[in-house]
């Protein structure tokens, strides 16, 4: 019996987003990473002409946006005279960075955009009501928006207005994401709450932390059992990104029509082991503390003693023998030697 699909999303394009709203706004983007140099580029290239950088005086981003053409200045300067402030740093930054800098210096019916919920969500950032707060949320990794955008084309994006102080917002908020380049593919929108806890899920459940344990314990199983490291690594590892390419251009029933007869045979018999119950119920548990805040609590917790946590298990992530096998392997194919 086929599953039902919830009530479909809104979807927005280009025809339905009218950009001369940014345009005539001043953007001030706070945080020149991945996602903010994007955002400031894109909306740039998009006929924003009135944007500024906040940065912190010591931050490493300072020349590459002077660089690229920006006025730079600090966040609490950059917010005072911005009708849209996009909060473009990491997640775990937001709460002083908020206090400190940007809620001092807003000005009543400025916007403040978001690229993902989480600070809204639970409060660690609680805006006033005299501001809009939007979420645009690109689906991509920042270098690959701009690729797409600099090809003409665009990535999904899911957007949300939380409140609406000046009755503009949602208005607003279309024009942002199409300036991403967002509407040229679809601009969803959603609420701060689903994007953020079904992001957390994702990324903690299959995209980050459930597919490099997978591959991991597989990768030892097989190593354990006597095969050569180098051919785990091949099978466990290297081969994952092409039948992700599959997936991801297929759909699951395409990648299978295109993989070999015993591979999707396999499939069918093996996937529902490996993904049972156990995982099921670890899900659930996942999904709960992500709702309930409990993850956010420890992250932050974590962040506020300098991050020792983050720091051990990275550093942890970096010796594993995968990581050794796969150096290995990279340094031979450089060399042009054997592994002997």
């Amino acid at each position: 019996m086929s599953q039902n699909l919830s009530a479909p999303l809104p979807v927005f394009h280009d025809r339905d987003c009218d950009l001369s709203i940014i345009r005539g706004k001043r953007v001030a983007v706070i945080g020149y990473g991945s996602q903010g140099r994007t955002h400031a580029l894109n909306l740039r290239d998009s006929g924003v002409a009135d944007i500024v950088v906040g940065l912190k005086t010591d931050s490493a981003t300072r020349e590459t946006a002077r660089a690229d053409g920006f006025e730079v200045m600090t966040a609490g300067e950059a917010t005072a005279g911005a009708d849209v402030i996009a909060v473009m740093v990491s997640d775990e930054a937001h709460r002083d960075l908020w206090r400190d800098e940007i809620a001092p210096n807003l000005k009543p019916g400025a916007a403040v955009v978001f690229a993902h919920g989480l600070s809204v969500r639970f409060g660690l950032v609680e805006p006033g009501p005299e501001v809009d707060v939007i979420l645009a949320s690109p689906k991509g990794i920042g270098p690959r928006i701009r690729e797409l955008y600099e090809a003409g084309e665009g990535v999904f994006c899911l957007f949300g207005v939380h409140q609406d102080a000046t009755g503009g917002a949602h208005a607003l908020g279309l024009s942002y994401a199409a300036a991403l380049g967002c509407g040229r593919k679809g601009i969803l929108e959603t609420t701060f709450a689903a994007e953020c806890e079904s992001d957390l899920f994702g990324e903690q459940v299959v995209l980050c932390g459930g597919t490099v344990e997978l591959v991991d314990a597989a990768f030892m199983k097989l190593v354990e059992a006597g095969y050569p490291a180098e051919v785990a690594w091949f099978e466990c590892f290297y081969e994952l990104k092409l039948v992700t390419d599959l997936l991801h251009r297929l759909g699951p029933a395409g990648a299978f029509a295109r993989i070999s007869n015993t591979a999707e045979y396999g499939a069918y018999l093996t996937g529902p082991r490996v993904i049972g119950e156990a995982s099921r119920a670890a899900m659930d548990d996942v999904l709960a503390e992500v709702r309930s805040g409990a993850f956010v609590k420890r992250l932050m917790a974590d962040y506020d003693a300098g991050s020792p946590e983050l720091r051990t298990r990275r550093r942890a992530l970096s010796e594993r023998l995968i990581e050794q096998a796969g150096r290995r392997l990279d340094a031979a194919s450089k060399a042009g030697v054997d592994l002997n």
